[in-house]
């Protein structure tokens, strides 16, 4: 005989008894003889592969399928059992010679009056055989009919599982997506557990996994008197949980025979006699033929070979119990393929006992009847686009379904959204109706997202959309005019109660935030549906509000706030500041507001959406008022003075005064902070380190040495604040613009005639420039980086008064008056006068004494006017 490698192996060590170890290493691999099956009840005939009991009363034709070089004489024997305890009669048993030329056409036998169980042997042709093979059914019918029971649950899980292995081994290695899915629908339909392990394999071993590496474990089949229960009660039990793989001789292949399949083994070997060993057949029957596999090969020497075949039992039918694998589940009309997603029954996906199939739709006007066939890697029963059936002979079938049209979308004229339609159909001779189920057949419309939840650019979002029906959405993407269209995945959404109502998982991992749509294309409609909506940008949230009663200076922390266009308070406008960051933000006002603690605030961000902000709402901060402010510069030996004529300007080298009052008591653990602008520098002023004086409860008086506070390289805008003892602040308050002045000795000039005078001093670099007069008409600027003692600068107009402006408040004047005034010559005394050099070098103030035109600092000089 012909070997025949299949998928499946067979795992036997763990299970049998030492004298079956010759069977274990076995596979059922090898072809077994071909017998041609059909069953006539009344005037239907029907093929074995569609039958899934049989009826008293029912003619079985019998013919044996072999080649026509067969030359080994084998006979067919057909046995009817009627209990464990009940041998049969001599009459229940037929024999078939298959060489004869009379069984050539087929043999046909009744199933007689009160038998329970059917099967059949194929026996090699002995002297005494028949006589042989009956008495040991009679001696021993008990074991017979658990054989019988045994092959046939054995037959129903392997198809099961080989249908599962057929469909996986079509699927395409690199789609990882696909795989999922064809496995997760094949395992619904048959009742399947497979490997969840082989899905963390390598895309391109997840197959191979699935179909050679790792068993699908077999689940209840949920029909009649179940699988799961026939073999509960006995050895069998252990099936679904045996099921493995195996590699013998390193072929790593299935076993779909390791639980009822060992019992039928350790079984049938047990009835071995001195003339035969019985061997197991496993029949997958295709038509009217069943095809049997073998596990050995048959043996033509003593003992001979007979095959044990099992047939379908005797009883009533049981229907199968198909059920929606949603029960909100709406199939689409005018889908090419339109697929009813069922479970409960894998028999119906893994035979042909479910025949005849058709979705009957409860409406009028259109054709009613849509012809249906199992197609369990799609999931379910899909429509059949053509019916075709052979009739066959000698009786007539049953009468076929309706054709349908081509294409399903042109099957109906009815505009009703959904209607209802009932699977009806024949389980073996028996008609049976399966659920009722909605069916949509016109396009839907009215979508809409519902929720709060908002796209988010950058992640991965979920939404969910609804509508008036959702069951002919074909396809959904993210579209926009700028960028590529991003495929949405969707599903039903998974609470039941929620009909027409789909679950959405939006990638925007490679999206920018802006506007876009949800393009919906049905089927049957080449326009697509569009949903605005909008992508945000994401990583923003906001924390706590902080605020002072009063105040018009808040603080929000969070991240991304960069993203924060404004934020209302108390209904006043409150923007960021600019020395807010992602996660501090400063806002300010122009009014100040005192919201309610606990309260809420909106952020409002760049990209048009809002958020919520609890506000943490404080007293109101501290407060000061500023009365009064004098600067006074410091006497500097031996140089001239440099007169500030700006209010604003403090002197650096020199004392500040200045007055303060509080609305309410002055607290005495309360400061003063002094800072430049930039808070480059700051001090503080306390009652404790006898910086400020307390005038009166409400008022008081500070002092500030600003060189000794701040330091030579301080300048800039100068303000106050008050600083409670918690640390919280008032606002600032300006006192003016802290500024340095160079250190002028003298000013050398010729007369009053010299374009140029000599300017002796220290830090002549802190003034920018230098003029005759106060309109700055000619300046003399102090190059960036001048760092000697000695300048020359413009000599005075008036004789008297040189100009300045500071390097550190360039936007107003200063000035430096010469003792003696310069004059100008008599004409003649001119004319007879040498030629002044222009510039002339200074004399060091230590060696050489001041000519009578050189202005130098009287020591009795009074000091500037404080400004």
């Amino acid at each position: 005989m012909k070997l025949y490698s299949v998928a499946a192996a067979c795992l036997f060590a763990a299970c049998l008894t030492p004298a079956l170890h010759a069977a274990d290493a076995a596979r059922f691999d090898l072809i077994g003889p071909k017998i041609d099956v059909r069953i006539t009840r009344g005037s239907t005939t029907l093929p074995i592969a569609q039958v899934p009991s049989l009826q008293a009363g029912d003619k079985i034709w019998v013919k044996a399928d072999l080649p026509s070089t067969q030359s080994n004489h084998l006979l067919l024997i057909i046995a009817f059992l009627r209990g464990t305890t009940n041998e049969p009669p001599d009459n229940w048993f037929t024999l078939i010679d298959t060489w004869d030329k009379k069984n050539i056409e087929g043999t046909t036998i009744v199933v007689p009056q009160g038998a329970e169980e059917a099967i059949m042997f194929v026996a090699p042709q002995t002297g005494g055989d028949f006589k042989t093979l009956r008495s040991a059914v009679k001696t021993r019918p008990g074991l017979f009919i658990r054989a019988d029971a045994d092959l046939n649950e054995a037959s129903f899980q392997q198809q099961r599982i080989e249908h599962y292995l057929a469909a996986m081994k079509g699927v395409s290695l690199d789609d990882p997506k696909a795989i999922q899915e064809r496995s997760a629908k094949l395992a619904v339909t048959l009742a399947l557990k497979p490997n969840a392990d082989c899905f963390k394999q390598p895309v391109d071993q997840q197959v191979i996994c699935l179909t050679q590496s790792s068993a699908p474990v077999l689940l209840d089949d949920g029909h009649g008197q179940t699988i799961a229960e026939a073999l509960s009660n006995g050895p069998s039990s252990d099936f679904i949980n045996q099921a493995s793989y195996t590699a013998p001789a390193g072929g790593g292949l299935y076993s779909a025979y390791v639980g009822t399949i060992v019992d039928a083994i350790q079984l049938i070997a047990s009835l071995r006699t001195a003339q035969y060993q019985y061997i197991p057949g496993l029949s997958f029957p295709e038509g009217q033929t069943l095809n049997l596999r073998l596990n050995m090969p048959p043996s033509f020497h003593k003992p001979q070979s007979v095959i044990v075949i099992g047939l379908p039992a005797i009883q009533k039918a049981i229907l199968p119990p198909l059920k929606p694998h949603d029960p909100n589940q709406v199939a689409c009309l005018l889908q090419p393929k339109m697929v009813l997603s069922l479970e409960g029954a894998p028999l119906v996906f893994a035979t042909s006992f479910a025949h005849d199939l058709v979705l009957h739709l409860n409406r009028t006007g259109a054709v009613t009847d849509l012809p249906l066939e199992a197609d369990p890697g799609s999931g379910g029963l899909v429509v059949a686009k053509e019916k075709k059936r052979e009739p066959l002979k000698p009786n007539e079938p049953l009468k076929a379904a309706p054709t349908a049209a081509k294409s399903p979308a042109k099957i109906g004229a009815s505009t009703d959204l959904t209607v209802t339609g009932t699977i009806r159909g024949y389980w073996g001779f028996d008609a049976f109706e399966g659920p009722t189920l909605t069916v949509q057949q016109v396009a839907g419309k009215e979508w809409k997202i519902v929720g709060n939840t908002q796209l988010l650019a950058g992640q991965d979002n979920k939404l969910t959309l609804t509508g008036n029906c959702t069951g002919c959405i074909q396809h959904i993407a993210l579209s926009s005019e700028k960028a590529k269209d991003v495929d949405v995945t969707f599903k039903p959404d998974p609470d039941k109660d929620k009909k027409n109502t789909l679950a959405l998982d939006v990638s925007l991992k490679t999206v920018q935030p802006g506007g876009y749509s949800l393009a919906i294309q049905q089927f049957g409609d080449a326009n697509r549906d569009k949903v605005p909506l909008t992508a945000y940008t994401a990583g923003i949230t906001v924390g706590d509000l902080k605020i002072h009663a009063g105040d018009n200076l808040a603080t929000l922390s969070g991240e991304g706030l960069k993203n924060v266009s404004s934020v209302e308070i108390a209904k006043q406008t409150f923007t960021p500041a600019s020395d807010s960051n992602d996660e501090i933000l400063h806002l300010e006002s122009k009014t100040g507001v005192s919201p309610a603690e606990g309260s809420e605030a909106i952020v409002k961000l760049k990209d048009g959406r809002t958020m919520n902000a609890k506000i943490s709402a404080s007293a109101a901060r501290p407060s000061l008022k500023l009365v009064s402010i004098k600067s006074t510069p410091a006497e500097q030996p031996g140089a001239l003075a440099v007169v500030l004529t700006n209010k604003s300007d403090i002197p650096l080298n020199g004392t500040v005064t200045f007055v303060v009052q509080t609305k309410d008591a002055f607290p005495r653990d309360e400061a003063i902070e002094v800072a430049t602008a930039n808070n480059a520098v700051h001090t503080k002023l306390s009652l404790a380190d006898n910086t400020l004086v307390l005038q009166d409860a409400n008022t008081a008086v500070a002092h500030l040495d600003p060189l000794k506070a701040f330091g030579q390289s301080a300048f800039g805008r100068l303000a106050i604040r008050p600083v409670q003892a918690d640390g919280t602040t008032g606002e600032w308050i300006g006192l003016g613009t802290l500024v340095r002045t160079p250190k002028i000795s003298a000013i050398h000039c010729t007369d009053a005639n010299a374009p140029t005078c000599a300017l002796n001093g220290d830090n002549l670099f802190l003034a920018q420039s230098f003029a005759a007069g106060k309109d700055f008409a000619k300046p003399t600027d102090v190059p960036t980086g001048f760092a000697e003692s000695t300048f020359n600068v413009p000599t005075p107009t008036d004789g008297a008064t040189l100009y300045l402006k500071l390097r550190d408040d360039p936007t107003n004047v200063a000035t430096v008056t010469l003792p003696t005034p310069l004059h100008k010559p008599t004409e003649a005394a001119a004319s007879s006068a040498p030629t002044a050099k222009p510039n002339p070098p200074a004399p060091p103030a230590s060696t050489a004494s001041a000519p009578a035109n050189t202005a130098t600092p009287s020591p009795t000089a009074a000091p500037s006017t404080p400004q």
